[in-house]
């Protein structure tokens, strides 16, 4: 069933996306601003040292902790599109999912969902066969999926079972089609700009397009990038809508 306006909604984070000494995103400041974390399991980002400290700095701070599974492109950062079969998507989310176990298990946290990312959270939205290969994942685990409501996403999750959580994108644009323009650098976004797109969504249940229409919208969760580059300043904006609400 798709988290519809009216749930309670969570914040949730693109998160663990570093290597070694060197992290692109602002996790410690997000932490405590949000309810759900997607951690990055190893293929666009995120190595077994940043798995682990992001899952320990979640169980900290009570957030619930989901797989962030990418395409096996370090150099793109899992933003360039890979032409792939249904058991290829199966098997190298079934792979990631697996690492981030592992970390969760040490620190005695659930697996919460799965949220494919970049470039696969693209395919996936447009392919009902591709993305039937990570709800076969999600079924085995018995955890949601997180994606576009209305898309291949749900289509493939509501068609074995298995539970949807549609999100929206605050700090990205929508295309006038609904799909999101996904940008290879991020940029600052206005807070002011994204408590507004946050409150016209749970008021007016709609998001404007860059060609200014105004689409429906249903979700049950909000992202907020973690490498965008002020992602605190606007979480916390997101977050005063939504307790707000």
């Amino acid at each position: 069933m798709t988290a519809r306006r009216g749930d309670a909604i969570s914040v949730n984070s693109d998160m663990g996306e570093a290597f070694g000494l060197h992290t692109f995103g602002n996790d410690p400041a997000l932490m405590g601003i949000i309810d759900v974390a997607n951690v990055a399991c190893g293929f666009h980002s995120g190595d077994p040292g940043a798995m682990e400290t992001t899952v320990a700095l979640a169980q900290q701070h009570g957030v619930r902790v989901g797989a962030h599974p990418g395409l096996p492109d370090l150099v793109g950062f899992g933003r360039r599109e890979m032409r792939l079969s249904p058991q290829e998507v199966e098997d190298l989310i079934r792979y990631q999912v697996g690492a981030l176990s592992g970390f969760l298990r040490k620190h005695d946290l659930p697996l919460n969902h799965i949220k494919p990312h970049g470039s696969l959270y693209g395919m996936l939205a447009r392919d009902e066969e591709l993305m039937a290969g990570a709800v076969r994942v999600a079924e085995d685990y018995g955890v949601p999926v997180f994606g576009i409501a209305g898309s291949a996403h749900q289509r493939a999750a509501e068609r074995a079972g298995v539970a949807f959580v549609g999100e929206l994108y605050v700090d990205l644009d929508y295309d006038a089609d609904g799909g999101l323009i996904i940008l290879r650098q991020p940029h600052a976004t206005d807070p002011a700009k994204a408590a507004e797109t946050a409150r016209r969504a749970l008021v007016d249940g709609v998001v404007v397009t860059v060609a200014g229409t105004e689409l429906p919208i249903e979700f049950g969760s909000i992202c907020v990038h973690s490498d965008t580059p002020n992602a605190a300043e606007v979480a916390a904006a997101v977050r005063a809508v939504v307790d707000d609400a």
